[in-house]
């Protein structure tokens, strides 16, 4: 059987760009090399696309601070030809490169959010993980909290704000909500821009950083609770994980505990929960899962309250696949090594096309 050619793209414009690249490394050693060929595209901060034919795409590696692209890249773009898609080099566009599947490796902003799965489907191209919609429906917190309380699953009150727009004093804001707060850029991911405020003043400082990100800011009750997270894997038939249980050491999660701090937070797997618990939580992250219509992977976090209640915290369309991230490592453990999660992936994403491919997309012509 002849093998497929992958065309993975790390890097992307968004804050997460280095996290994306420490993702990129761990995925681009697990393609299954007996299956698939590989091509790296990295994408700079400014948009630009590189094809590393040495499959070296990366300088300080091992630091998360300064990972960055390597230099020497040949600039590419991607396009639909005969037949299929292909990267064409910017400066010899007879020189095309052509691939029958994308993976993604790309937090945030032109991502996850549906801007990159537009592209694959532009392109007529297998894209791994979710579909635009739940993609940029995930993306935006906002949509995912009404979604999911028309849905009947609890999510934390709150209320979104608009960057310049009529809103709430922060006096009010505490009023309604109480203290802490917990305020994060409704499009942001990594926990970039996110902030505890304990009073009206620092609620004021934190709108004030979190819409340095995005136009939109979700202000929400501080919820005290257990951090967990779910792995969940599949398109119709779906396979959640064994849950993972974040403890911060610093308050919160923020993106330094993630990935700079040595001891920011303990991520203990798996999580402390009883049978029971597990099998509740399991069910719930299927059903958030369907609600968002997600496909291929979502990592789907939630907060244990004291009482028992379940409040979903956020859904992940392409989580992390760092050395210490959770859902390659829940998954680990419930069976389904990082080589196979990655098979599994990319043959969910083909299923997934094969399928829609088979879909009448145009109509009748005229007169007939």
């Amino acid at each position: 059987m002849k093998k497929k050619t992958v065309c993975l793209v790390c890097g992307g414009q968004s804050t997460e760009h280095q996290v994306s690249l420490l993702s990129a490394i761990n995925v681009t050693a697990a393609i299954p090399r007996d299956e698939y060929d590989v091509l790296v595209v990295g994408i700079d901060q400014q948009g630009g696309w590189h094809w590393y034919p040495d499959g070296v795409f990366h300088v300080n590696g091992s630091d998360a601070d300064r990972i960055a692209l390597a230099p020497g890249g040949i600039p590419v773009f991607p396009v639909r030809l005969p037949p299929g898609a292909a990267l064409v080099e910017l400066d010899n566009p007879g020189q095309r490169q052509f691939f029958e599947v994308l993976f993604p490796v790309l937090h945030g902003a032109n991502g996850e959010d549906g801007a990159f799965q537009g592209l694959a489907q532009m392109l007529n191209c297998p894209c791994v993980g979710c579909g635009i919609a739940s993609s940029a429906i995930c993306m935006d917190k906002a949509i995912t909290k009404r979604l999911l309380n028309e849905a009947g699953i609890r999510t934390a009150r709150g209320l979104c704000l608009r960057a310049g727009a009529s809103r709430p004093e922060c006096d009010e804001i505490v009023a309604q909500l109480g203290l802490p707060v917990f305020v994060k850029p409704a499009g942001g991911g990594s926990s970039v821009g996110a902030s505890k405020a304990t009073s009206a003043a620092a609620l004021e400082s934190a709108l004030a950083e979190a819409f340095q990100y995005d136009e939109k800011v979700l202000v929400e009750e501080y919820v005290v609770g257990r951090e967990i997270e779910c792995a969940v894997l599949g398109n119709r038939e779906l396979f959640c994980a064994v849950p993972g249980e974040v403890i911060p050491k610093v308050g919160f999660y923020s993106y330094e505990a993630k990935y700079t701090m040595a001891d920011g937070a303990e991520l203990r797997a798996p999580a402390d929960l009883t049978p029971a618990q597990v099998a509740e939580v399991q069910a719930l992250a299927k059903r958030v899962y369907e609600a968002l219509d997600c496909e291929g992977m979502a990592r789907v976090d939630f907060f244990l309250r004291a009482d028992g209640v379940w409040v979903l915290n956020e859904v992940n369309t392409i989580p992390g696949f760092t050395s210490i991230s959770m859902y390659p490592r829940l998954h680990g453990l419930s069976g389904i090594s990082y080589s196979d999660l990655v098979r599994r992936l990319l043959q969910l994403c083909i299923d997934k096309h094969d399928g829609t491919c088979k879909l009448i997309r145009q109509g009748r012509p005229s007169g007939q």
